[in-house]
């Protein structure tokens, strides 16, 4: 996942805006308490979102894998007044972390977590969203992307993570490993869909950044 020569990742992180405390403590949390800490955001890409959410400033963000709350906390800096974003994921086992520190973050009113299964629950939503960023399981990107891109508004923004897959995604697929193949499928789907623009950006584990035309 770490691409980046050590030094040199330190160096980005010295010249990228800290971390609030808030944030700060549930990656310190979340990496001493919950399996598999790799999967948060984390600083960089953290900020990343903050800031490319801040710039969107969306009304509506909808996220599709919430882990610990990390990354929705940071997009949701971006939130216009009185503005929401609805969160999904699978594990009810987090769902009380994540609310502590939401309101911690003082996003008690605006973030909204949904525990299920997201191919369920996305239909049954008004998918009128500015934002949404996909961080779940990687068989399922395509199909995430299906059930929204027809109804996004204009100009929307989708954001995928995890699309270099440690680098995967350019060598030969090797036999089961159903994500790196899932995750080659999404990114040339992105790529020859000619209602969207979109760039990779190497950022950690790699960001596909989506506009719907």
């Amino acid at each position: 996942m770490e691409f980046l020569d050590e030094k040199l990742e330190e160096y980005v992180n010295a010249h990228t805006t800290p971390e609030s405390e808030i944030l700060s403590d549930l990656n310190r949390q979340t990496h001493i308490n919950v399996l598999q800490p790799r999967m948060l955001s984390g600083h960089l890409q953290g900020r990343t979102l903050s800031l490319l959410s801040k710039m969107i400033q969306p009304n509506r963000i909808l996220e599709i894998g919430t882990y610990t709350g990390y990354s929705a906390i940071c997009m949701a800096e971006g939130l216009k007044e009185n503005g929401k974003l609805i969160t999904i994921d699978v594990n009810y086992e987090l769902e009380d972390m994540v609310k502590n520190y939401v309101d911690k973050a003082g996003f008690k009113d605006q973030i909204e977590m949904k525990v299920g299964d997201a191919m369920e629950i996305i239909p049954k939503l008004d998918k009128n969203f500015d934002l949404v960023f996909i961080d779940a399981d990687k068989s399922n990107y395509s199909n995430y992307f299906d059930l929204l891109i027809a109804d996004l508004p204009k100009g929307s923004i989708m954001i995928a993570d995890n699309v270099l897959w440690s680098g995967k995604v350019i060598e030969e697929t090797k036999k089961n490993d159903k994500d790196t193949a899932a995750l080659k499928v999404f990114n040339k789907k992105i790529q020859d869909d000619d209602r969207v623009e979109n760039v990779l950006l190497p950022i950690r584990d790699g960001l596909m950044v989506i506009r719907k035309k």
